[in-house]
């Protein structure tokens, strides 16, 4: 459900695919391609959250930011897996946010990295571009390389291509 907060109505891309139980609330722009997948929660209703093109947020996944402090910026190819929270953060371009992840407000994830499933990023945690972070709390585990940017571009694809496929049964 798309729905306005406050006389503030989401901005949603061309070709985007936003599933019916999904929450899209508020001051939240997805750009173009993006989806948003079952049950997700994007909720623009205390500061506002942008999600880049060709970008998806996965089932059952919760954006939200903090109060006149925090927004949430997502960059362009970025994965949110299934049930991660994404709080009052930055996540730049292709970064692939695994199951469950935890990212807390004022994070920023760098360009091209990976927080892996599970992992907890306190407050204020600043993870370099190309860069894997796993573990409670999420430590730096090593650098990226071509294989694993391939890999995080592969995930986002994969959602463009479901994104294509739902679009033609609705």
């Amino acid at each position: 459900m798309i729905r306005s907060f406050q006389g503030i109505v989401p901005s949603v891309g061309t070709g985007c695919y936003v599933d019916p139980s999904a929450q899209v609330i508020g001051d939240v722009v997805l750009g173009d391609q993006a989806s948003v997948w079952m049950n997700a929660v994007i909720r623009g209703d205390v500061n506002s959250i942008r999600i880049g093109a060709r970008s998806n947020v996965q089932d059952c996944a919760v954006l939200h930011g903090m109060r006149h402090l925090y927004p949430v910026h997502v960059g362009e190819m970025v994965t949110i897996g299934h049930n991660a929270t994404v709080h009052g953060c930055v996540l730049e371009d292709a970064v692939l946010v695994g199951i469950g992840a935890v990212i807390l407000n004022d994070c920023r994830i760098g360009e091209g990295s990976i927080v892996a499933a599970g992992a907890v990023l306190p407050e204020h945690t600043v993870i370099p571009p190309r860069t894997l972070v796993a573990g409670v709390p999420g430590k730096i585990r090593r650098t990226l390389g071509d294989a694993d940017r391939e890999l995080i571009l592969k995930y986002a694809s994969n959602y463009l291509d479901y994104t294509a496929i739902y679009l033609r049964e609705t």
